[in-house]
């Protein structure tokens, strides 16, 4: 049985839409929310809430730093920030203010980072932003929310409103297949969401490779090999109490990101199981290079992050187990 049925068929939507369409459906609800851009509205797509909400959408102009310093102040006024903008922007230019002046007092402020990853295609390694969940993940007290498509993403933005502290939100360029679309679909902040249930080894993934590993998973299958999919959407706080109930069963790890593999979800598992459940784990992601300017799904492919790549690679590392 495949993990999700026709996911090839499937309706696609980046989650930077979701992102703005979440924006609105939060400001009809909650008045105190104010979004704030650095030139960018029409691509994070905060632009469709400043044509519902003029007034409480401020552009700060290409200046990523000022802006986290305006929606720390204004934190401390009972509003509810989210600033936007590039990944490469929000965590890269922006973290020593987001650090100093977000983290360090501990303040209620949302970050909703759009086209994260090489998935951003062809603005290239400039834009590419490979290492902003490392960078996020390592502030004290900073949640890290990496959803997996539409739907997962407007959840997570409204858990990050109701949740108190700041909170750094994973967007994608790329329309990815809308994967979450059932009735007993439920999102909480820290748990993981058991896709399918196996034996052989676990594939625990985040952000666009979730659906990209379930369709690995499905190839593994007709090979007679039983994957265990995970989806971790929260990268912290980490669901250490599901990574290490499934690597305790089926003692073989796979880890799949749109991420380098240094500081992200490759080594928040590997830090939780190297302490308290050795097992061999591989980490899937952007192996310590730079990205590179071209095609979005060609760039997936060329650094097998999709499906035939996490096949792939799987396939070759099981067969260096024996």
């Amino acid at each position: 049985m495949p993990v999700i049925e026709n996911i090839k068929e499937l309706p696609k939507t980046a989650t930077r839409e979701s992102y703005g369409n979440a924006l609105v459906e939060l400001g009809r609800e909650h008045e105190d929310v104010i979004v704030l851009d650095a030139d960018l509205a029409a691509a994070t797509k905060t632009g469709t809430f400043k044509k519902v909400f003029p007034e409480r959408h401020i552009d700060c102009g290409i200046a990523e730093a000022n802006m986290t310093g305006i929606a720390a102040g204004l934190s401390t006024c009972g509003k509810v920030p989210f600033i936007s903008t590039f990944a490469m922007f929000a965590a890269g230019r922006s973290y020593e203010q987001v650090r100093n002046s977000i983290g360090y007092p501990h303040l209620n402020v949302k970050i909703g980072a759009t086209h994260a990853g090489i998935s951003v295609g062809e603005d290239g390694a400039s834009h590419q932003c490979n290492e902003d969940i490392a960078l996020m993940r390592e502030i004290p007290g900073m949640t890290v929310i990496n959803p997996s498509d539409d739907i997962e993403a407007k959840a997570a933005v409204k858990a990050a409103y109701a949740h108190e502290g700041p909170v750094y939100l994973r967007f994608g360029r790329l329309a990815v297949p809308i994967i979450n679309d059932r009735l007993d679909y439920k999102f909480e902040i820290g748990k993981g969401v058991i896709l399918k249930q196996g034996k052989d080894l676990t594939i625990f993934a985040t952000g666009l490779c979730v659906s990209e590993a379930c369709l690995a998973t499905d190839m593994l299958e007709k090979e007679g090999i039983d994957a265990e999919v995970i989806n971790i959407h929260t990268i912290k706080p980490l669901d250490e109490e599901l990574v290490i109930s499934s690597a305790s069963k089926t003692k073989r790890v796979f880890t799949v990101e749109e991420h380098s593999i240094i500081g992200g979800l490759g080594s928040a598992v590997t830090e939780v199981l190297g302490e308290k459940c050795p097992v061999k784990i591989t980490r899937l992601g952007v192996k310590d290079v730079f990205g590179e300017s071209g095609p979005a799904k060609e760039l997936l492919h060329k650094y097998e992050l999709d499906a035939d790549g996490i096949y792939k690679n799987i396939k070759e590392s099981l067969s260096h187990d024996h």
